[in-house]
């Protein structure tokens, strides 16, 4: 008895392992599931494809799809922000302010790169500051940074 695969069990396979990927969170299942569906277009259009072939197709097509993931996809979904990283960890990073403090509000400040997910802040300093000075973060407090001029 030899075994006789048609596209749609490899249709079945793909769809299977791309809904299994639900409980597997590392796109890991999804490229075997992709590579199915492709085995599954290849077998539609030339139905005479050995059991072999189609293995080794999938085989290619998965590799393919895994390796352009590492390669090229998730290192550009990277967060590149600092959101959750520590406080201490913001401490010693410049902005420049762009709304002065007031007897009746906070200023603001402005940074290159988003600190915690944000690139303004409210601040407090103990310095006199005009808008455009650099200011330089000592420690978060709430939702405000408390900062100090830089010279």
């Amino acid at each position: 008895m030899e075994l006789e695969l048609v596209y749609w069990h490899w249709l079945v396979l793909g769809m299977l392992l791309v809904g299994f990927e639900i409980f597997v969170p590392s796109f890991t299942v999804l490229w075997f599931g992709l590579g199915a569906v492709v085995v599954a277009a290849f077998l539609a259009l030339v139905p005479s494809l050995t059991l072999g072939w189609q293995l080794f197709i999938w085989t290619i097509f998965s590799v393919v799809f895994a390796a352009g993931w590492f390669k090229f996809l998730r290192p550009k979904m990277i967060d590149r922000t600092k959101a959750g990283i520590t406080q201490e960890a913001i401490a010693g990073e410049t902005g420049m302010v762009i709304k002065a403090p007031s007897e009746a509000s906070r200023g603001h400040v402005r940074f290159t790169t988003p600190i915690l997910g944000d690139d303004e802040w409210e601040f407090i300093c103990e310095d006199l500051v005009i808008v455009g000075d650099k200011v330089m973060i000592k420690e978060a407090s709430g939702n405000t940074l408390v900062v100090n001029k830089v010279t």
